[in-house]
């Protein structure tokens, strides 16, 4: 049967399996998604960019703290913009982008993955590339990663659909250049080069150049992926011109030639993100890795028009973006989110064919494989509060309140969920008779993982080092008038922008020449720093009072022009029907 064709006799299951996943992945995604303060920096810069893109109306050029800010094209900021204006500037707003391009991912790979295959290799698939670290992760905050990885793994599919389907089913190809146009809108050139670094491999290994060029509309797919993202980049180098081509550069082929940000690590960076990232399906993925390459080899090189085909699609998906990351000077852990899909097709089809045969090869390396790196991440968060202890110092350079805070029993927990869901894992992956039992083994316990990390320690960690400040930057920005100064003086954290909502002096340690005229001109002057760097302020900053403390920081005024309460509560739960800062208005 052809591997577009739908399969009429267990089509039934489609519209089941859509409710459930679209259930868990709302669960997942949206599952207290407003309630935690904007981490930085990313996070942070990325919601107040798209924050001041509706206060001054310029949807061209984005700017940050109103600089002009070339890091990221405008995608992203146009859509945080557009639930700005809808559900109002908020932390909800600023990740429901994220969010919902989440939820589309996962209905995307069942969609496809049912039509080439069968719903249940759809099912497999979407529930491994959901329940996992790091997709959910990336799905529930405010960066550009998620609708990226939406936007080129739908580039994929429509290639895949488009090159391989006849008739009609051909039209699909266009996806793959609306895509890539896109995903270049939405991050850049990486948009274009995470489709194409899966592409061009397969197209070489399998010589179906040919093909492709006949059935490929190249000239005009390209003509609609530059109609896609060519206006925007235009419109910036006719408004901004080398200041920004320079920018921009700098932050694509320089952020591949050279490491931004402290942002480096070695060759093998990607090697235990992809294996704990993506655990607890890494496992099957690597077998299934090796299997693929096994039937190339058998093949002699060639798998068009059998089974392994997809199989091989994906691989060479999956380890050319892996290579291609692995040799950027720059590495992040979201950067290799686009190929999860990848890692999650090799290893929903391999298990697939653990249910069908009695003994698949690798099946007991695969196990293994996955408790080994189950008990070792169990190890590591149970281990969390003494590791605490003993890094306190390091800690509480980044976070004032260190000392005083804990991890509490939410690390344990997963810890013991970790080890008690592997130890189900060997029980039903060694017995041929219960092997069906691994994979629900293994979802129930991600599942679990990822809901006491959304629900215990990120509320707990966001109470007590991400929250206080920027309550405190709320307090101020509210409180000053538009001709009034607050200084940010300390570690950059660009989310106080986004609760300040006031452009803001950034005054970094070591920078306290820049503090003396600015706390000694006229007018009212605010300071919000880590309580710990008060003693060196400047001595013109000797008059200022202390008017708010909260977990290690302290907002300064040159004179007492707030009244507002000394100890303030924990952060407040997001609700779309209450503004959560009332409290700090006068």
């Amino acid at each position: 049967m052809n591997e577009v064709e739908w399969h009429p006799a267990v089509q039934d299951n489609r519209s089941v399996h859509l409710v459930l996943l679209l259930a868990l992945a709302a669960l997942l995604f949206f599952l207290g998604l407003g309630s935690l303060g904007l981490t930085d920096r990313d996070e942070g810069s990325n919601a107040e960019a798209a924050r001041e893109m509706v206060e001054t109306g310029d949807w061209v050029s984005p700017t940050l703290n109103y600089q002009p800010r070339f890091a990221k094209p405008a995608f992203i900021y146009w859509l945080m913009s557009a639930a700005y204006t809808t559900f109002g500037v908020s932390e909800f707003s600023a990740r429901l982008p994220s969010a919902v391009a989440g939820v589309g991912l996962i209905l995307l790979q069942y969609l496809v993955l049912a039509r080439l295959r069968t719903p249940l290799v759809g099912l497999l698939s979407a529930v491994m590339l959901l329940l996992n670290l790091e997709i959910v992760a990336i799905g529930r905050m405010a960066l550009t990663d998620s609708v990226l990885i939406l936007c080129t793994t739908l580039s994929l599919y429509g290639f895949w659909l488009g090159f391989n389907g006849e008739a009609r089913a051909r039209h699909w190809i266009w996806l793959f250049y609306v895509g890539m146009g896109l995903g270049t809108l939405t991050k850049g050139p990486i948009g274009l080069a995470v489709p194409l670094l899966a592409v061009v491999p397969y197209l070489t290994l399998t010589k179906r150049w040919p093909q492709f060029w006949q059935k490929g509309v190249p000239l005009a797919g390209l003509a609609v992926c530059l109609a896609i993202a060519l206006p925007w980049y235009a419109t910036m180098l006719a408004l901004h011109g080398s200041r920004y081509s320079q920018s921009a550069q700098a932050d694509t082929i320089g952020r591949f030639a050279h490491t931004i940000g402290g942002h480096g690590g070695t060759l093998l960076f990607y090697v235990p993100i992809l294996l704990f990232g993506f655990f607890p399906w890494s496992g099957l993925t690597s077998v299934a890795l090796y299997q693929t390459w096994q039937e190339w080899r058998a093949s002699r090189g060639s798998l068009q028009g059998r089974a392994g085909d997809l199989e091989l699609f994906a691989a060479l998906w999956l380890v050319a973006g892996f290579v291609f990351f692995s040799l950027s000077a720059t590495r992040l852990p979201h950067y290799i989110g686009p190929l999860f899909p990848a890692a999650a097709i090799l290893a929903a089809c391999y298990w697939n064919r653990c249910l069908s045969e009695p003994a698949p090869p690798g099946l007991r390396a695969a196990i293994h494989l996955t408790m080994g790196l189950g008990f070792l991440l169990g190890l590591g968060f149970s281990s969390a509060p003494a590791l605490y202890d003993r890094f306190i110092d390091v800690i509480g350079k980044e976070f004032p309140m260190a000392s005083q805070a804990s991890p509490g029993f939410g690390p344990v927990a997963v810890g013991l969920t970790l080890v008690l869901g592997c130890a189900l894992i060997g029980v039903f992956g060694f017995s041929d008779d219960r092997r069906a039992g691994t994979f629900w083994a293994a979802g129930a316990m991600i599942a679990i993982v990822i809901l006491l990390a959304i629900q215990v320690i990120l509320p707990r960690f966001n109470a007590a080092f991400i929250a206080p400040p920027q309550e405190l930057a709320y307090a101020a920005g509210v409180n000053l008038g538009p001709d009034d100064r607050l200084i940010l003086y300390g570690p950059a954290r660009p989310s106080l922008i986004f609760y300040a909502k006031r452009p803001v002096l950034v005054i970094r340690p070591g920078e306290e020449d820049q503090l003396r005229p600015l706390v000694s001109g006229t007018g009212r002057t605010l300071i919000l720093l880590p309580s710990r760097l008060k003693p060196k302020l400047p001595p013109e900053a000797a008059g200022f009072v202390t008017i708010l403390q909260s977990s290690g920081y302290s907002l300064l005024a040159s004179d007492s022009i707030l009244k507002l309460p000394a100890n303030l509560p924990p952060p407040p739960v997001y609700d779309p029907a209450k503004d959560p800062h009332a409290r700090y208005k006068q």
